[in-house]
């Protein structure tokens, strides 16, 4: 095999991977709000030990990438989407930290009803799983103008945290017993804002890999 031959089969690996690691991620979020909102502590032990799976496939798109970048020594694009791969991988882990942060919450709600409906949080998360698709598919497209869409859906995510903390606030403030059960929610609420940010990210290394150049999407 050529070459340019064993490159482009590394980096379909990679894109291989990045696709399944969107899967298993968005899979964690959707799961962790769900067993949130039924306060199911055998699904969110379940999302705790399957991050490890997803910490393992960020270390393998990390080992192919620096493999690739030592042996095929590739330029230009191919470098970028090379190390616009790695960066992506390390965001998608964090969202399955993020995921497994709300599922670990669920212990905490597991012996008393939540302070009320969730109802925002799983909008919240909805959205994060619908920009992280587009920005994966953005990525093995190399469309700049969809990820460049995409990162302005964040400002959607920011809103309903907002609207998610001003509730909270209210509640505790009507009675301090609310506090710890509305900062669980509230807890939740901000690891679904981080991860929409860090698919702001993915959105901004596909800009990167397309034009070689660095710019917030915020």
């Amino acid at each position: 095999m050529t070459t340019r031959g064993l490159l482009d089969k590394e980096l379909d690996r990679l894109r291989e991977f990045l696709v399944k690691m969107e899967d298993m991620v968005s899979t964690a979020i959707m799961g962790s709000v769900q067993a949130l909102k039924e306060r199911d502590v055998a699904a969110a032990e379940k999302i705790i030990e399957n991050d490890e799976k997803i910490n393992k496939l960020r270390y393998r798109v990390e080992r192919l990438g620096v493999v690739a970048i030592a042996t095929q020594q590739p330029m230009a694009s191919d470098l970028r989407t090379i190390i616009a791969a790695m960066h992506i991988a390390i965001e998608m882990e964090r969202m399955g930290d993020h995921a497994a942060g709300i599922a670990n919450l669920v212990k905490e709600v597991a012996k008393e009803p939540l302070l009320k409906p969730l109802i925002d949080v799983p909008r919240m998360a909805v959205i994060s799983c619908e920009m992280l698709h587009s920005a994966i598919q953005a990525f093995l497209s190399g469309d700049v103008a969809a990820a460049k869409e995409t990162a302005k859906r964040d400002s959607e995510v920011d809103q309903l945290y907002d609207q998610v903390l001003r509730e909270l606030l209210t509640y505790m403030i009507q009675d301090p017993k609310n506090i710890q059960r509305a900062t669980i929610l509230l807890w939740s609420a901000h690891g679904l804002e981080r991860t929409a940010d860090r698919v702001t990210n993915v959105c901004e290394r596909v800009l990167f890999m397309e034009t070689g150049k660095f710019k917030e999407l915020r």
